[in-house]
């Protein structure tokens, strides 16, 4: 019988698959070039400076405490953001998983300071009600952008909560593991797993990148239509503008634009 409780770094989106149907969690190692992954978190620590104090502390329902920094309306922020929720591998895992066409639901950066007391344990198809379903309804992505360590406030999972088809009870923190991984790797979670950021007593932060994807009848979490600019979705991929809901897979169609 394994004992084995957290999947191995892998390059290979098959195995990531897989892991990803056992564990409920994949981490597909080295997705990033070093170009790409300094460029990614200059540009996010450039947003915390520019959203200032008025941004870093509007709350966020899953963080406790003020340590924990959100950066939101990324897109708009870089080239490198719009670059990464549009990867061929992230691709290839949304149509394994969920199916194609899927919606970007929204995307953010979290960054956990030191002190940072972690956050709420939760699976992210909260909205849905119990029993769920034993396909996974969303998939997040994350970036890692520094180094997930023991210290410094690593995601936190609770291993095979996916499996229980209920979202998350508090009382279960106790048997959350951090999810340890270098910078540059690409962590991939199943909708229904338990986790949550973990607590931060390391002297350095921590920043990632958190893409919230879904099954195309679900509605976005962010107003792509209000808050991209038009720069952006005029230059966008086909692909981008699908996963933004601009673009109908079966009529071609682009929202706001003529037929392609």
């Amino acid at each position: 019988m394994t004992t084995e409780v957290m999947p191995a770094p892998t390059q290979s989106v098959a195995q990531a698959l897989q892991d990803l149907e056992k564990f409920g969690l994949a981490l597909l190692s080295d997705q990033l070039t070093p170009s790409q992954l300094l460029l990614a978190r200059q540009a996010t620590y450039a947003a915390v400076d520019e959203d200032g104090e008025k941004g870093r502390f509007q709350g966020f329902a899953l963080d406790y405490g003020d340590a924990n920094i959100r950066v939101w309306n990324i897109l708009n922020r870089h080239g490198v953001f719009r670059d990464l929720v549009q990867m061929p591998q992230v691709v290839e895992l949304l149509t394994a998983v969920l199916g194609w066409p899927a919606l970007l639901g929204n995307i953010s950066a979290n960054i956990t300071q030191p002190g940072g007391t972690g956050g709420a344990l939760h699976a992210d198809q909260l909205f849905m009600p119990t029993p769920w379903p034993v396909r996974a309804q969303g998939m997040n992505v994350a970036w890692c952008l520094d180094d997930f360590t023991q210290t410094n406030g690593a995601t936190q999972i609770v291993p095979f909560s996916h499996l229980r088809s209920a979202n998350a009870d508090q009382a279960a923190i106790s048997e959350a593991m951090p999810v340890i991984a270098p910078a540059g790797t690409m962590m991939i979670l199943d909708s229904r797993l338990w986790h949550r950021t973990g607590e931060n007593t390391s002297q350095q932060s921590r920043a990632a990148l958190f893409g919230w994807y879904t099954r195309p009848i679900y509605r976005t979490q962010e107003n792509w239509f209000l808050s991209l600019d038009s720069a952006i979705v005029d230059t966008a991929s086909d692909t981008l503008l699908t996963l933004l809901g601009y673009k109908s897979q079966g009529l071609g169609l682009v929202y706001g634009q003529s037929p392609r």
